[in-house]
């Protein structure tokens, strides 16, 4: 779709005036013209750029964006690490007892999710089911890293966000089966509440 003319107020006109000339200003209407140096024109839906492998934003809280987890800048490098460790995983499917016999496999099931995050993170040398986290690590919410876990499920929620292989209060859950970033939950009843020492 092209935009033949495009008419703005006056102040905007007087913003755009200086602008490179991607736009010029003609009787109080603006023409878009092409630019041979590509990018996104007016109209264009903008495509994400590829993440990169270890994407951060600032602050103390993780966000997901486009699907992917952002570690929070001022976290311990083994929040970050969880993260982009789900991150590398965030496609795989779902399969029930995957990731149990190696932290690399095919698919994840929950507990398989949950276990290859915190290996990432260097906090888990073999893999966990769902209720063997229930001994893991020490007993309530931490700081950084909290494991919710019953014998039938586990998911954890990292610096703000939930990876799982579950839907559960995802107002977007995104497409797929298998592990995905996802908001956190705020009250988790029928769970046993883990995490890492000093995280």
């Amino acid at each position: 779709m092209r935009v033949k003319h495009l008419i703005l107020p006056s102040i905007a006109v007087l913003a755009l005036s200086g602008a490179p000339s991607a736009f010029a200003v003609r009787g109080g209407a603006s023409r878009a013209t092409p630019r041979a140096t590509g990018g996104v024109g007016l109209g264009a839906p903008a495509v994400p750029a590829s993440p990169p492998s270890q994407p951060t934003v600032p602050g103390f809280v993780a966000k997901i964006i486009h699907g992917v987890g952002y570690a929070p800048s001022y976290a311990p490098i083994q929040v970050q690490r969880a993260i982009w460790a789900g991150n590398q995983i965030r496609h795989k499917p779902y399969i029930y007892g995957g990731g149990h016999g190696s932290f690399k496999d095919a698919g994840y099931d929950c507990s398989g999710s949950v276990s290859y995050v915190l290996h990432g993170a260097g906090l888990l040398k073999t893999p966990y089911d769902s209720s063997g986290f229930m001994s893991w690590g020490q007993h309530g919410l931490g700081r950084w890293i909290t494991v919710y876990t019953n014998p039938a499920h586990a998911f954890v929620q990292i610096a703000g966000i939930r990876f799982d292989t579950s839907a559960m209060d995802d107002p977007n859950p995104p497409p797929g089966t298998g592990p995905r970033w996802r908001p956190v939950i705020a009250h988790v009843p029928g769970f046993v509440a883990r995490h890492p020492a000093g995280l």
